[in-house]
């Protein structure tokens, strides 16, 4: 928001006007300055004069003589304007001044006549583009007057930044009442009387929607003239970013200005049937707003009707059908409260960020109406003739008054440190606007143009913002340090792992698109989560799961270039169900998702330097297993939705699937667009962070070992992680390592089997193991295979 400090100081009287000093204030208060401009008058020896006659030029048919007094008796200017008559006040730039682009002004003669300067027009001066005439003077301003002192300058505009929660900051009022308490003086609204005639509106008014609008509000002003506004009028609203149009609609945006309450003028003449009514629009319903384009409404559309249709867009932009213009006599001058994220949503949905949806999406104090109606009413008058009636259209659907709550002096202590006695906070509470009664605790109502404020914490951020942030000492804090969980240590841990053997962090959206998600081969579509009010229409879907979201980065990737790219996210997925933790809410599971393509098998995993796929994912696995210290980890072959049937793998910790890991299955490699083999894996964190058992450390065996192999005939659908754990356990403990080296189909093999070789080392921490001692060992575990249906090859 642009704020004029020469328009502000009509509400305070401010101790300073050093713009870095108010900057800091204004800054310290909760407005951020983003920047502030020094306005100067871009012209010298400029200065209000007078015509006091005009006679023909007696060498020149489209010049006239006139005679100008600047206060110190008349001087004679020749000008080729004709917009003016005797009695004009004008602006005079006298010989020896300059004007904007370096134009010298002198004495001149034309014609045999001489000329003692030049009446300038608002394009010379570089106030506008208007260059038809000159700039003729509203009222009677005293004569001789720098003319830069009549339009307010020099001056100084900041450019605030306003918090969405502080409404009432969006007005000059509001940043004056935040001064006022800063530098304890008053700070005044000035009246505009408001001298009513006889009479009502013969417009009625309707709410149907009680929730959408709480207060309807309005005046007619019969016999106005629409004209320009007064040049200072448009000047501030310049100074202000805002464009001036006509004196009515001048006059909503300098009340909303001042006051921070958006108007709206009705030409009353076009408002059909005498009535307006305010509900939600019905579908295939249009209105074309004032910016000439045609809007397509929804029920979500909160819209003001008379008998004719939609009229206006509630609190976001009037309908071009109701528009104020030169033929206008009547005026229905329009405040009313609307609810704030009605509006909020209507104004981004439809793409109108206007200066009072801004306002009203933040939460425009609903008791401010009437007021706001009054002052326009008021000024429209002064600026536009004509005359009030004395009858208000004043509906209330939802009435909402003060809010009252109650403050205790140690709670203040207790956030704010000691020393903040009640006359203290008593008087930074009532500076603001706010009534406290009591001793202890306090009794504080909060007025409605504060929104924001609605517990006690509130009311103690007021206390600490008005009396200053930097005057608060700086201490230590005392008591047991923060840092972080077990949890957060362990995910620490793991990403530090994934990162060192070379995977790329990523942040993908939650949202994801119905088409990635049938590409990726996700079947389960009852359980998932939809988004009401997506940002796209085609992100409608939170994401069940992480790999869509990945593949999709690693499909930005590919494309551009980067064949082997290995990318990782730990975040949440969503599903329909309820969460266990709140039924109100949507099941939200934190899980670990991966996608390697290309040469992503480093020898940080292990494995010699490979094109990606299922051996890789499982490295993935095994070292992020490690570094986390699980050891109860098993693998079975299982596919998943997105997973290769013949290449993936369900994971178990514990006795528990926590996650699938494996490649991505040839339907997601084409959707994708992704090179032919894909290693993915997705596993739920939780028990991933959960705390590893302790290991057990063993004594070493001070006795020799024993190494043999067994290569055996295994049918396909056993696996071959159950042959080796049953080998083990047949072994009585004695099994110190056991690894298959080898995994044979071909010739030789019969049909139906594979050929599987392990090698094994057994210890006794009790004594050599002999030949004879050995034997049965070999035995036993020979036949642990056999009951498994393998057969020990060469027997």
């Amino acid at each position: 928001m642009r704020v004029s400090l020469l328009w502000l100081q009509e509400f305070i009287d401010l101790p300073t006007t050093d713009p870095g000093e108010l900057s800091g204030v204004l800054t310290m208060l909760g407005h951020e300055v983003e920047s502030y401009e020094i306005l100067q008058a871009d012209w010298s020896d400029v200065y209000v004069g007078r015509v006091s006659d005009i006679a023909a030029h007696p060498d020149a048919d489209k010049v006239r003589v006139c005679q100008v007094d600047t206060g110190s008796g008349p001087e004679q200017i020749i000008c080729g304007a004709w917009n003016f008559s005797e009695g004009a006040y004008v602006a005079v730039a006298k010989p020896g001044a300059v004007l904007p682009g370096d134009l010298q002004i002198g004495q001149r003669t034309i014609r045999g006549v001489e000329s003692n300067g030049m009446i300038c027009s608002e394009n010379e001066l570089g106030l506008g583009d208007d260059h038809t005439g000159i700039l003729v003077l509203d009222g009677e301003p005293e004569l001789g007057i720098p003319f830069a002192e009549l339009i307010e300058l020099p001056d100084v505009v900041f450019d605030l930044s306003i918090t969405s929660n502080r409404p009432d900051a969006m007005s000059l009022v509001g940043i004056a009442r935040d001064l006022s308490a800063h530098y304890r003086v008053p700070y005044r609204v000035a009246p505009r009387p408001l001298s009513p005639v006889p009479g009502s509106p013969d417009i009625a008014v309707k709410i149907e929607d009680p929730i959408g609008c709480r207060r309807f509000t309005a005046r007619e002003i019969r016999g106005i003239t629409i004209r320009r506004s007064p040049l200072r009028v448009r000047h501030r609203l310049a100074k202000a970013g805002v464009r001036a149009i006509s004196n009515v609609v001048d006059v909503t945006n300098y009340v909303m200005i001042e006051l921070g309450h958006p108007l709206h003028a009705f030409d009353a003449a076009t408002i059909a049937g005498d009535r307006l009514v305010v509900r939600r629009a019905s579908v295939g319903e249009t209105l074309v707003t004032l910016d000439d384009v045609e809007r397509k409404l929804t029920p979500d559309d909160l819209i003001i009707y008379d008998a004719e249709g939609p009229t206006s867009m509630s609190g976001t932009m009037g309908g071009a059908r109701s528009e104020v213009s030169e033929r206008t006599v009547d005026v229905l001058m329009e405040a009313a409260s609307w609810d704030p994220p009605t509006i909020m949503y209507m104004s981004r949905r439809h793409g109108l960020m206007s200066e009072a949806s801004r306002r009203f999406e933040r939460g425009v104090d609903p008791n401010l109406t009437d007021m706001a109606n009054a002052r326009a009413a008021a000024m429209v008058v002064e600026l536009a003739g004509g005359a009030v009636l004395e009858g208000v259209i004043d509906e209330i659907a939802t009435p909402i008054g003060p809010l009252t709550t109650d403050l205790t002096l140690g709670h203040v202590e207790r956030i704010l440190g000691p020393g903040f006695t009640k006359d203290e906070v008593t008087g930074i509470l009532e500076s603001l606007g706010m009534e406290v009664a009591g001793n202890d605790p306090l009794t504080v109502t909060v007025p409605t143009y504060r929104p924001d404020v609605t517990r006690p914490i509130d009311l103690i951020e007021e206390v600490a913002r008005i009396h200053g942030y930097d005057r608060f000492p700086a201490t230590l804090p005392v008591g047991r340090a923060g840092g972080l969980t077990a949890e957060q240590r362990r995910l620490r841990t793991l990403k530090s792992a994934l990162v060192g053997i070379g995977l790329f962090e990523a942040v993908t959206l939650p949202f994801v698109t119905q088409e990635d998600l049938s590409g990726f081969g996700w079947a389960d579509t009852d359980r998932l989560l939809h988004v009401a009010n997506p940002l796209r229409d085609e992100e409608a879907t939170m994401r069940p799961t992480l790999l869509p979201g990945l593949l999709g980065a690693a499909r930005f990737n590919v494309a551009r270039g980067t064949d082997s790219i290995g990318l990782f996210e730990a975040s949440r997925t969503f599903t329909g169900a309820p969460s266990p933790m709140d039924a109100r809410l949507p099941d939200q599971v934190e899980r670990l998702g991966w996608v390697l393509t290309g040469d992503a098998g480093p020898s940080a995993l292990g494995v010699a330097p490979t094109r990606a796929d299922a051996s890789v994912s499982f490295s993935v696995l095994r070292h992020v297993m490690a570094a986390l210290g699980h050891r109860g980890l098993t693998l079975q072959p299982q596919g998943a939705p997105g997973f290769h049937p013949g290449r993936s793998a369900a994971v178990i910790l514990d006795g528990h699937v926590i996650g699938h890991v494996g490649e991505l299955a040839p339907a997601g490699t084409g959707h994708f667009q992704l090179p032919e083999r894909v290693a993915i894996g997705e596993l739920d964190l939780a028990p991933l962070l959960a705390p590893a058992p302790l290991a057990e450390a063993v004594s070493p065996s001070p006795f020799p070992h024993v190494d043999f192999d067994l290569s055996f005939l295994l049918p396909l659908d056993v696996p071959v992680g159950d042959l080796v754990q049953a080998t083990v356990e047949a072994a009585s403990g004695l099994v110190e390592s056991a690894r298959v080296f080898d995994v044979f189909h071909g010739p030789g093999v019969t049909e139906g089997n594979r050929a599987v070789a392990i090698a094994y080392r057994l210890r006794s921490a009790e004594h050599t193991l002999t030949n004879e001692a050995v034997k049965p060992v070999r035995l036993a575990m020979v036949a642990a295979g056999e009951s498994l249906g393998a057969r020990l090859r060469g027997a």
